[in-house]
């Protein structure tokens, strides 16, 4: 079996001999047969075990069955703990995924702290063909057909070619122990379903089942390359950095299939997908379809992608010291509270504004209609939109500008063009809220 991963780990390029690798050891079968594996071949080898401290005296098991393992083994071992169920709740994430987001962030500091090349996890062909299946129930394009890939990443998988049976085989052979999850033999998830009563049906018609599938994501993964490929050219020919081309995208092979894979990362699902499709050959016109993170709108002949509306209250303490860090998906803004010693800075990202002069809480948000402001350097009052089309903003460019307003709603700041003149710096400046930007 060596050799069998060797061969599959030089045939996807996954790692070169002497590479240092970070080893993702639950105490399970198959992280148990790849620490062993790895050990016997060209590389050095490091492990890490997480603590999510889910299952009671089962986790401590499984620690201290890791720690014995690798101390006879002489791997050298990290252990982290992790609460689990505060992460998720901080997050408003499923402990699942909380699980997830812990586990694959801690090998990657591992990974940046030892200077590993790669970190090994042990998912194997049977995994392929539960993924697989769990995508086709919930419904899948052809990237998620392509089961699990052998290297994503610095992430590599290099028993990817091996069954669960060879893993088990292997480690008999070796005598090897191996602690078993409890929640893994029960059948209330839908992948355990998968693995404990859908896939045993399936062998009963075809007993090479698992790997019939893992051959057929290979298959589907090679096609895939040729999807991308096509839906790249069609990018270039229909989709800019904010918009669609509309006549370029109906004149696509599948207008849809482009849509889809321009606004899904978006987080637009295929359903609304669908509807600007019916809705651009239907002609109609003026409806805003909106995600989490972004807008699409008709404009002419155009699809507009813009990022959703920014709105956040900055509040600046008494005290000089930083206050607060806002992140929206137009960048990021810093304000805080500073004595003023004179120097102004000259950058359009930073605003220096007279702290007496304002009414406290700041409020970052889109600009809208009829807004108006006195910039700085100019004489009386202008409209926010005549401001930004004499500096030759196109519509995305307009619809994107954000301002700062006090908390009477009057513009402080047009962020990233021009402070407002009655909030400006001067000889009585006794101290500023200093606001920073920066472009995401």
């Amino acid at each position: 079996m060596r050799r069998k991963v060797r061969q599959y780990i030089e045939r996807n390029n996954l790692l070169a001999p002497g590479d240092k690798v970070i080893v993702a050891l639950s105490g399970g079968a198959d992280s148990v047969a790849l620490l062993h594996i790895l050990a016997r071949l060209d590389y050095e080898i490091e492990a890490v075990h997480c603590n999510f401290h889910l299952r009671g005296e089962e986790s401590m098991r499984d620690e201290e069955f890791v720690r014995a393992l690798c101390n006879r083994m002489e791997v050298k071992l990290t252990v982290a703990d992790f609460d689990t169920h505060a992460y998720a709740a901080e997050k408003k994430i499923s402990i699942e995924m909380a699980a997830r987001e812990l586990r694959y962030d801690l090998f990657e500091r591992k990974r940046e702290e030892t200077g590993a090349t790669a970190i090994a996890v042990a998912h194997h062909r049977d995994d392929v063909a539960e993924t697989m299946i769990l995508n086709l129930m919930r419904g899948t394009g052809i990237k998620g057909l392509h089961g699990i890939r052998a290297k994503n990443g610095y992430i590599v998988r290099p028993l990817l070619g091996c069954s669960k049976q060879e893993i088990l085989d292997y480690l008999a052979r070796f005598d090897e122990k191996f602690v078993t999850d409890s929640s893994n033999l029960k059948n209330d998830y839908t992948r355990n379903k998968i693995r404990l009563e859908i896939l045993p049906l399936m062998r009963e018609i075809n007993p090479s089942i698992c790997a019939t599938l893992a051959e057929t994501a290979e298959r589907i993964a090679e096609a895939e390359k040729v999807y991308d490929r096509g839906i790249d050219e069609g990018r270039s020919r229909a989709v800019a950095a904010e918009s669609i081309d509309i006549e370029a995208l109906l004149e696509e092979p599948s207008p849809l299939a482009l849509l889809h894979e321009t606004l899904h990362p978006l987080g637009f699902n295929s359903a609304v997908c669908e509807e600007i499709l019916r809705n651009i050959v239907g002609g109609e016109s003026g409806k805003t379809y909106k995600s989490p993170t972004h807008t699409v709108s008709r404009d002419r002949s155009r699809l507009l992608i813009q990022p959703a509306e920014a709105s956040a209250t900055l509040t600046v303490n008494e005290e000089l010291a930083p206050d607060c860090k806002v992140t929206t998906v137009y960048g990021e803004i810093t304000a805080e509270r500073l004595p003023f010693d004179g120097t102004i800075e000259k950058s359009a990202n930073v605003a220096m504004l007279d702290c007496e002069r304002l009414t406290l809480p700041l409020t970052l948000r889109n600009v809208e209609t009829g807004d108006r402001f006195r910039p700085f350097g100019m004489r009386g009052s202008k409209l926010v939109s005549d401001y930004l089309t004499d500096r030759k903003k196109s519509l995305v460019e307009k619809r994107r500008q954000l301002a700062v307003t006090d908390a009477e709603g009057t513009i402080v700041w047009l962020v990233g063009e021009r402070i407002a003149a009655p909030f400006a710096v001067g000889k009585g400046t006794a101290h500023i809220i200093r606001l920073t930007w920066k472009p995401a």
